[in-house]
């Protein structure tokens, strides 16, 4: 299972989001807690900061190999500091046919959007989903996609979607792009379950998206996903525990008195100056952590000093 790590607040070292804390994401990549899976596929990063020359652009990073086999993280992260992050931990089956290279490996970034992405996720067949989804894609973004991965066809497809940055015009992109992928499956008789995980984000802001579809294409779907995790080594069951179970989100302030942590001041939504939007809780106290429910969408916006949140509901 991938790791997504998204990061919007007062500029702090980077090493306290991506080394120090005993569960950081680095670190999960060699000793995960939460899904016991390594994740050997890659790793990167995508930082702004008005410390950079160019404040306004993404600084990239990626590597196609475990992150705690990267010997540069150590040189490289404390000396930066970002005020907005988004990181990923790359999980991929053990297949020969996997790619392992710095093309394959999130956050996505491309020319003409201030957005990046990147996902933890899957869209099934989605190399024969193109035949029906190609004539929606911008050669624009289509021309810059260098990867193997359905991330970064989902990424173009939703750039080729949106008709605006603003908070609406996203969230219909996102309803838009399952809508157009559900009757591509359909159409091909491709049907399977779809879990977009997805972190969408721009300086100062991020978008948090948990939704997808069942093994038979439904999108409103009832069950318990702790439930259904302990219901045996089943395929159907595991996957859609997968797909229900939520994305995590921690709002607070003082984040950077914390440091080795991922601990903040927890406090009144309004008065909150940071947010993390994770694949999962990063404390002890699992408690702190607001939960993006399946079919849920999250707007976080950093506002002067504060951090604004709005929950909408995904609704085809």
């Amino acid at each position: 299972m991938c790791r997504v790590l998204a990061y919007i607040g007062p500029e702090l070292p980077l090493e306290s989001l991506l080394l120090q804390p005993e569960n950081s994401l680095i670190n999960q990549s060699l000793d995960p807690e939460f899904h016991p899976q390594l994740q050997l596929a890659g790793w990167g990063f995508g930082a702004w900061s008005e410390h950079l020359l160019k404040p306004r652009e993404p600084l990239l990073y990626h590597r196609p190999m475990g992150a705690f086999y990267d010997d540069n993280t150590k040189g490289i992260i404390p000396s930066l500091q970002v005020s907005t992050m988004l990181a990923h931990v790359r999980a991929a089956s053990y297949d020969s046919r996997v790619v392992l290279a710095d093309e394959n490996c999130h956050p996505f970034s491309f020319a003409e959007t201030p957005w990046i992405i990147a996902q933890n996720g899957s869209l099934p067949h989605w190399k024969i989903l193109q035949r029906e989804l190609l004539p929606y894609c911008e050669d624009r973004y289509l021309s810059q996609m260098k990867g193997t991965t359905d991330t970064e066809f989902l990424y173009v497809l939703l750039l080729s979607l949106l008709k605006g940055d603003g908070d609406k015009e996203v969230q219909d992109a996102f309803t838009a792009m399952l809508r157009l992928i559900l009757d591509a499956m359909k159409t091909l008789n491709l049907v399977a379950l779809t879990k977009l995980k997805i972190a969408l984000v721009a300086p100062g802001r991020i978008i948090g998206v948990n939704y997808g579809a069942g093994h038979n294409g439904e999108t409103e779907i009832a069950g318990d996903w702790k439930a259904l995790r302990k219901s045996g080594p089943g395929p159907n069951d595991q996957a859609l525990s997968m797909l229900l179970e939520p994305m995590y989100l921690l709002l607070g302030k003082n984040f950077q008195d914390y440091a080795g942590s991922y601990e903040v001041d927890v406090c009144p939504e309004e008065e909150a100056t940071s947010a993390i939007f994770a694949s999962e809780p990063l404390t002890e106290n699992g408690d702190e952590w607001l939960h993006i429910k399946f079919g849920e969408i999250v707007f976080l916006e950093r506002k002067g000093e504060r951090v604004v949140k709005k929950v909408s509901k995904l609704s085809l």
